[in-house]
C-alpha cells in the first residue's frame, strides 16, 4: 500500500467499502478483487481493501472488536501490542499523571490508542509514511492525538518534561527493511544492536525524559538491564511475548519481575525478586524425583524468578537451566502448571515404545527441554500418533535429569 490508497481507506467511500465487504475467505479473494474491479474500484483501491479485509480477520484475535475500526499493515499488525498488554503499558503513564506521551515507534498505534481511551495525549510518530497515516486513522476517536510520519531521533524533548508531565514510550524496530517474505513481512532481527532506534538512543533519551518506557524483544538479556530501571517480562496465555524496560517515575520496583496474563477471569500476576529463593540443587537420580512436577510460566522463567517456584513447592530444578521444578510438596502455584508424575526412567526409544504399547497407550503430548530431536522422527519411531484413538492418551516429558536424556510420563492436575 501507499499512501494515496489508506487516505483512500481513511476516506467515507473506502470505509464504506470495507464495511460491505463480506467475511473474509482466502479460497474467494480472487472471485472478490474480480468483482470489485467490475465495481469500479481502482487496482490499488481493490488490493487494498482486500488486504484490510485480510488483515482484520487475523487482528481480531489480538483486538477483538476493536479490529472492525481499525487499519493494519501486515508488520504493523504482527508487532503491535495486544489489547489487554497496551493497556497495561498505557496505565503506567496514567497513573504517573502524565499530561503528554511521545509514541517514538508508533507502529499503528496500538499503545497510542490505549493511552488515549486512559485520557493521555499521544503525540505519535512512525518511520514508515504508510504506517504513520495508519496510526492516525486508527487514532481518530481522540482528536487530541495524532500521529505523523518522522524519526525517533529527531524527537526534541520539552525543556523541563517533569514540570510539562511529559513521557516517551519506544517500540523500537525489530525487522530489517527490505525484500518481503510471501506475507508481506520483513526480517526479524534479535540483537539488541540492530534495534531502530539504537538501545544507546533509548538510554540517552530516558536520561533525559525520566518517565521512558521501552518495549523489547522477550530475549532482552539481564546484563544490559541499566542500573534503577525495572524489566518486565510479559506473558498471555502462556505465549511470552515482551519485555518492557521502565525508567524514572514508571518504576514500581527496581529490578526483573515478569507478568502473567490470560484471557481468561484470572487476575494479573506478578512475580518478583522479592518472592524467589535461593535455588536448591538438583536432584542427582531418576529416583530423587518428587511426585510432581512444576512448569513455570514462561514469562517467570525468562525473567530468571525460577527461585519464586521453588520458594512455594519446597522443590529444586530438576537440571540447571532447564526450568522444570521437581517437589515432594503439592501446591497451588498460580504462575506454574503443576504435573503429578507417574514414571521416570532413562530415555530410550526402544524401551520407551515397548512401555507405551504394553500400557495401551496410542496417543501421546510430547514436551521436550534440554533435548535436541525431531519429534516427527520420534512418533514414526515410537510407532504413535498424536491422538489417542481407541487407545489411552498420555503426556511424556523429555528432559535431562543428572546430565542424563530421561523422560517422565505426566499427568496434568
Amino acid at each position: 500500500m501507499d499512501v494515496a490508497t489508506v487516505r483512500w481507506l481513511a476516506s467515507p467511500q473506502g470505509w464504506e467499502a470495507l464495511r460491505n465487504l463480506p467475511p473474509y475467505d482466502p479460497t474467494t479473494e480472487l472471485a472478490m478483487q474480480s468483482r470489485l474491479r467490475a465495481a469500479g474500484y481502482t487496482p490499488e483501491q481493490s488490493a487494498g481493501l482486500l488486504l484490510q479485509s485480510r488483515l482484520r480477520a487475523r487482528a481480531r484475535e489480538k483486538f477483538g472488536e476493536f479490529a472492525e475500526g481499525m487499519l493494519f499493515t501486515p508488520d504493523g499488525l504482527e508487532q503491535a501490542s495486544r489489547l489487554e498488554l497496551a493497556a497495561q503499558h498505557a496505565e503506567r503513564y496514567a497513573r504517573a499523571s502524565l499530561a503528554t506521551v511521545h509514541d517514538l515507534g508508533c507502529g499503528i498505534g496500538s499503545d497510542a490508542m490505549a493511552l488515549s481511551v486512559l485520557g493521555v495525549t499521544v503525540s505519535a510518530i512512525d518511520s514508515d509514511p504508510v504506517t504513520a497515516r495508519i496510526a492516525d486513522t486508527n487514532l481518530r476517536p481522540w482528536p487530541d492525538s495524532r500521529a505523523h510520519h518522522g524519526f525517533a531521533e529527531d524527537f526534541e524533548p520539552p525543556v523541563d518534561p517533569v514540570l510539562d508531565r511529559v513521557g516517551v514510550w519506544l517500540d523500537p524496530a525489530r525487522r530489517r527493511p527490505g525484500v518481503a517474505d510471501v506475507n508481506g513481512r520483513t526480517r526479524r532481527v534479535f540483537r539488541l544492536e540492530e534495534i531502530s532506534p539504537s538501545w544507546s538512543f533509548v538510554q540517552e533519551l530516558a536520561r533525559v525524559v525520566p518517565a521512558t518506557g521501552v518495549k523489547l524483544s522477550p530475549t532482552f538479556s539481564h546484563s544490559d538491564q541499566p542500573p534503577g530501571t525495572e524489566a518486565q517480562w510479559v506473558s498471555f496465555d502462556g505465549e511470552l511475548l515482551e519485555c518492557v524496560v521502565w525508567f524514572g517515575p514508571l518504576v514500581r520496583r527496581r529490578g526483573r519481575n515478569a507478568l502473567v496474563l490470560s484471557s481468561g477471569p484470572a487476575a494479573p500476576v506478578r512475580v518478583d525478586e522479592s518472592m524467589a529463593a535461593p535455588l536448591e540443587p538438583s536432584p542427582m537420580s531418576l529416583s530423587a524425583l518428587g511426585p510432581w512436577l512444576y512448569e513455570p510460566d514462561r514469562a517467570v522463567t525468562r525473567a530468571g524468578l525460577l527461585g519464586a517456584v521453588t520458594a512455594r513447592t519446597g522443590g529444586a530444578e530438576i537440571e540447571p537451566g532447564l526450568g522444570y521444578v521437581t517437589s515432594d510438596r503439592f501446591a497451588e502455584v498460580e504462575f506454574a502448571r503443576r504435573f503429578t508424575v507417574s514414571e521416570a526412567m532413562p530415555f530410550n526409544v526402544k524401551s520407551l515404545r515397548s512401555w507405551l504399547r504394553t500400557r495401551g497407550i496410542t496417543g501421546v503430548t510430547i514436551k521436550k527441554r534440554g533435548i535436541r530431536l525431531d519429534e516427527d522422527r520420534l512418533r514414526r519411531e515410537l510407532r504413535i500418533g498424536r491422538k489417542a484413538g481407541s487407545g489411552e492418551q498420555a503426556t511424556i516429558v523429555l528432559t535431562r535429569v543428572a546430565g542424563t536424556p530421561a523422560v517422565l510420563v505426566v499427568h496434568p492436575d
